[in-house]
């Protein structure tokens, strides 16, 4: 779900080739005959699923970036090398499959005309598994990919080296946590009802609240969308009735930005609550699996609760305002508001003290009984 760096979301230009054109873009940009291809849903860029071998084994992703985003070569490129990396690391992500040139992505123009509109293409190993929405998740899987959030987090800030990774200070980016107060520019396309008056109290708690404290969290680089359909899953274990899982790939850098260890954990609590029976449980594996690797200061837990309001409600204005843009891709769009509307007024009926509660004391019970791996 990204936006380039101080720009704003009226001015994204998704692309739109045809499945036949992609193919032939994967033929001449990357040397591969494509025997089988389809679309796959996105945001703002494009993306095809891709197969150039009869037998099936050689799958890519091919990721056409919109072409405002496509106007920031360092800031592709640091999403790559920190996909590389965390490859190199032992995480499930994908690494690309270099251009004819050897390079990792291409700029590439489509039709000859002066104005024609440039697209940055990479070709990515494609990722085996489930994404989270489908599956009905539980305490162990919840735990887990609170874990895998603190440790990209931690190996990125601590060990990511490279030149284009100063580009990750992204400013106005609209999708970073920070820039909640943002939003204010896009409230009109909620139109006036209960919904609006929830998320303004949020902007303005927000704006009280929080922005004082940033200064206060620990720094660090977000992968800034560990969502429900950008974290997959694979089984391990054979049984139905307590079915185990463990995190087979991580899918979509390009909310990648400088922020805060805290803002991950807050971004994974509420992008898992979506699909959840029991939303507001949620919070305390995905803490407990977080603080098994990066426990949160007082200041840090003490902001939790606004954090995930705040996601909740980039998500669902930030949504609203692009479906205007681009109401083609209306279903896509507003997939978290289908039932993201709902948490959030639960939230906030429920009450921030006893919602804290909640999470707190399920993390708190972890300290005695650890899921089995």
């Amino acid at each position: 779900m990204s936006s380039g760096n101080d720009r704003q979301p009226q001015t994204l230009t998704k692309p739109a080739l045809g499945e036949r054109e992609a193919a032939e873009l994967v033929d001449r940009v990357f040397g591969l005959k494509v025997v089988w291809i389809r679309s796959l849903p996105s945001y703002d860029d494009q993306n095809f699923h891709v197969r150039v071998s009869a037998e099936g084994a050689d799958e890519y992703v091919l990721k056409i970036t919109n072409s405002e985003d496509s106007q920031e070569p360092d800031l592709i490129e640091a999403q790559t090398q920190a996909m590389m990396f965390l490859s190199v690391e032992g995480f499930p992500s994908a690494t690309p499959y270099l251009t004819k040139d050897g390079n990792i992505m291409s700029l590439e123009s489509r039709g000859t005309t002066p104005g024609s509109k440039k697209y940055m293409v990479r070709l990515l190993t494609y990722l085996p598994g489930t994404p989270v929405a489908k599956i009905t998740t539980n305490a162990q899987i919840l735990y887990e990919i609170g874990r895998l959030a603190a440790s990209v987090d931690k190996v990125l800030s601590e060990k990511f080296q490279h030149p284009s990774v100063k580009s990750l200070h992204r400013g106005q980016f609209i999708w970073n946590l920070a820039n909640v107060p943002l939003l204010d520019q896009y409230i009109y396309a909620l139109g006036q009802n209960k919904y609006r008056a929830v998320v303004e109290q949020v902007i303005e708690q927000f704006k009280g609240k929080v922005i004082p404290k940033l200064s206060s969290f620990r720094a660090c680089i977000n992968h800034g969308d560990l969502n429900d359909h950008n974290i997959l899953v694979e089984s391990s274990s054979a049984s139905l009735e307590n079915p185990q899982y463990r995190v087979s790939g991580i899918l979509d850098f390009s909310d990648m930005s400088y922020g805060y260890y805290v803002f991950e954990v807050a971004i994974v609590i509420m992008y898992m609550m979506i699909e959840s029976p029991d939303p507001l449980s949620v919070g305390g594996h995905v803490l407990a699996g977080f603080e098994s690797i990066l426990p949160l200061t007082a200041e840090e837990r003490g902001a939790l609760f606004l954090l995930v309001s705040g996601r909740f409600a980039q998500s669902l204005v930030i949504a609203a305002h692009t479906a205007l843009q681009y109401p083609e891709n209306k279903e896509y769009l507003t997939i978290t508001a289908k039932t993201g509307w709902k948490h959030l007024m639960t939230m906030f009926e429920v009450g921030q003290k006893a919602v804290e509660k909640m999470w707190f004391e399920t993390g708190q019970a972890y300290t005695y009984h650890t899921p089995a791996p």
